[in-house]
């Protein structure tokens, strides 16, 4: 998946971070149509709420920001690891099924140990995650088969066992203890527990993508393969890693999807990935590789949480969700398209002038 033989139409602005050299013009230029993006989503955003408001006024009350916050936290964390995926030009696809063995696997645990502390349970899923992903490193670095094939084979395979070791059975809330159960329920200056953790995760990937030489190295893969490799980017390394840290964010958001629901059974999170997949894309993350933030994914998965509520509030068919974000995708993708057009002519015209 994603791996194309022709040059990728964006300019490459980080490669040379990776080699600690000044970004040149063109790598300022697509930052700043990059933070357009952002900012015209955040524009989206205000205008979707204050549309919503003036139509249903009831739609502006607190209880319903917080079930915002509360729906997009886990959705966003997934994204943000969906978001390192594709800025390689691959993709996950099996990260609602590691969500969902995930969130069975830790209340299992609370089953089994009433008393477990919480931060073992969130340590358990986010150990399990690891392994979903290592799985999938495994099967796309090493074993070079396409990341569409190989996340697609591991979200029936991760589901398929669920299945079978959930086996018609569920988790309810009353085996959680309140401690756990508070980390979606309990608040903290007024802003919701789990969208508090969530904001420290993806400050920290965004940190990482933006600071760290590992984090530019996703970049630069994703712009050109060929040319990271040989500026001495281990790319099946990095491929490796951004799996992992997939695999172990779906598994930390499947133990805080139990905070969340309390319920859980072998069906729990089915279908999220493309929900996924959908925020980041409208969130301006390239599905071409090379270009995104976390900001823009988060953004994305706001606008689509917003969409969700007030579509109910407006008392609109639930269909018309799934068709908003499938129009959506396909509007964030022409503008890319049109933006690397753009830009590559503009490029052409600077060559040839100069």
């Amino acid at each position: 998946m994603m791996r194309h033989s022709h040059t990728h139409p964006h300019p490459a602005p980080v490669q040379p971070s990776v080699a600690g050299g000044a970004t040149p013009k063109a790598g300022g230029l697509v930052a700043a149509l990059a933070r357009s993006r952002e900012t015209t989503l955040f524009i989206v955003l205000v205008l979707l709420i204050a549309g919503t408001g003036l139509a249903r006024p009831q739609f502006l009350n607190l209880q319903n920001l917080r079930d915002v916050l509360l729906n997009v936290s886990i959705i966003s964390l997934l994204t943000a690891g969906m978001t390192v995926v594709i800025l390689m030009r691959h993709i996950d696809l099996s990260v609602g099924s590691t969500v969902g063995i995930s969130a069975y696997a830790v209340g299992s645990l609370y089953v089994a140990f009433p008393h477990m502390p919480v931060l073992v349970a969130l340590a358990a899923g986010l150990a399990i995650g690891l392994v979903a992903g290592g799985i999938n490193a495994l099967l796309v670095a090493v074993g070079r088969v396409p990341s569409l094939v190989a996340t697609l084979s591991t979200l029936y395979i991760f589901r398929g066992a669920d299945y079978a070791w959930v086996h018609g059975g569920q988790i309810n809330a009353t085996s959680l203890p309140d401690a756990y159960s508070r980390l979606a329920t309990g608040v903290v200056l007024g802003v919701p527990t789990l969208a508090l953790i969530a904001l420290v995760v993806l400050a920290g990937l965004s940190v990482y993508l933006k600071q760290f030489r590992g984090g530019r190295e996703h970049y630069a893969i994703g712009s050109n393969p060929e040319a990271a490799r040989l500026a001495g980017v281990n790319v099946e390394r990095r491929v490796m890693s951004g799996f992992l840290l997939s695999g172990a964010i779906a598994g930390f958001a499947g133990a805080l999807w139990l905070a969340r629901f309390g319920t859980v059974d072998a069906s729990t999170a089915k279908g999220i990935e493309l929900q996924v997949v959908a925020a980041a894309v409208v969130g301006s993350v390239a599905i071409t590789g090379g270009v995104g933030t976390i900001l823009g994914a988060t953004l994305g998965a706001l606008v689509l949480g917003v969409i969700s509520i007030a579509l109910v509030v407006l008392r609109v068919s639930p269909f018309w969700e799934q068709a908003i974000q499938g129009a959506l995708i396909v509007a964030a993708i022409a503008a890319d398209t049109l933006l690397a057009r753009s830009v590559a002519k503009r490029m052409m015209r600077k060559r040839d002038h100069g």
